[in-house]
């Protein structure tokens, strides 16, 4: 069957997707965007979207999914891998920039996942000032507390609803290790109850706007604010800076110490409305190459 220009077949529960471009799984899933893939020893990955557990892996121009049909592609991952997304052309706008012309080469096959907002709130409030294994040790954890088990054996679970979290105790919580991260993540699922921050409420507002009405809900900062509008697919205009990234853009750009508004004002030149997709660039060639790291 033919899907807007991919190729799928369905057999015994697993689902191929042909005609892939622009696309590595290595580059999507360790690129620092998301905490629910594991890297398996045969090189394919498992994971968990939108309640649904499954396992991709690739092979040249041809996607796997296993435990997936082709309403599943048209329902979840066509949206998920952001495959409507011409990433060539992003490429070859980018690439006026000799700079990100390197970073392109490194990771060539990076999209940018439209993942839940609601999971994203909560995966990067989580994020603040922490490791990535140690991230996803912590989501984990926090799905196996108060998630729904999920998959053939249950052996899977998905990410805990905001009731879910809501409902918990700090106590309850403080299972998951996230340390003083814990009352921000009960902070915030109490207040998103009311339904006054949604996906779409941010998607209509402008970009700053977006990012100080999430600076509002506990445990969110500008950098956080930014990583969940970026990685949920609300706003791509965004370039979140943390302490690595600054370091970065100071060894690669700036030859110096610079403030972080200067590294937005060099972002708004260099990328403009690309900022989003160059962050994510950068940021997986200079982890891969310990850029900034010294």
């Amino acid at each position: 069957m033919d899907y807007r220009g991919y190729w799928l077949e369905e057999k015994g529960g697993c689902l191929s997707v042909k005609n892939i471009r622009d696309f590595n799984l290595t580059h999507i899933f360790e690129c620092g965007q998301c905490f629910r893939w594991i890297r398996l020893q045969d090189g394919s990955y498992q994971g968990v979207v939108r309640g649904k557990s499954a396992r991709v892996s690739q092979e040249g121009d041809v996607l796997y999914i296993e435990n997936s049909c082709i309403q599943d592609f048209i329902d979840i991952w066509f949206d998920y891998f952001d495959l409507g997304t011409d990433y060539s052309g992003i490429k070859s706008a980018l690439e006026k920039d000799p700079i990100m012309r390197e970073a392109i080469e490194t990771g060539y096959g990076i999209r940018i996942l439209r993942q839940d907002f609601w999971e994203m709130l909560i995966s990067f409030i989580i994020s603040a000032n922490n490791m990535i294994p140690r991230i996803m040790k912590t989501v984990e954890s926090l799905s196996m507390l108060k998630g729904e088990r999920i998959g053939a054996e249950g052996q899977h679970y998905g990410f805990p609803g905001m009731e879910a979290l809501a409902a918990a105790t700090l106590e309850e919580l403080q299972q998951c290790k996230a340390g003083f991260r814990c009352k921000y993540i009960l902070g915030t699922s109490r207040l998103m109850q009311d339904g006054k921050i949604t996906a779409e409420g941010l998607g209509g507002m402008d970009t700053d706007g977006a990012r100080k009405a999430l600076m509002t809900l506990p445990g969110v900062g500008p950098k956080v604010a930014d990583c969940i509008l970026l990685f949920s697919g609300v706003k791509f205009d965004v370039f979140p800076t943390d302490v690595w990234v600054k370091r970065v853009m100071e060894e690669l750009y700036f030859k110096r110490e610079a403030g972080l508004k200067e590294i937005q004002q060099l972002a708004d030149s260099n990328f403009g409305g690309l900022k989003g997709y160059a962050q994510q660039y950068l940021f997986y060639h200079a982890r891969l190459n310990r850029i900034g790291m010294s």
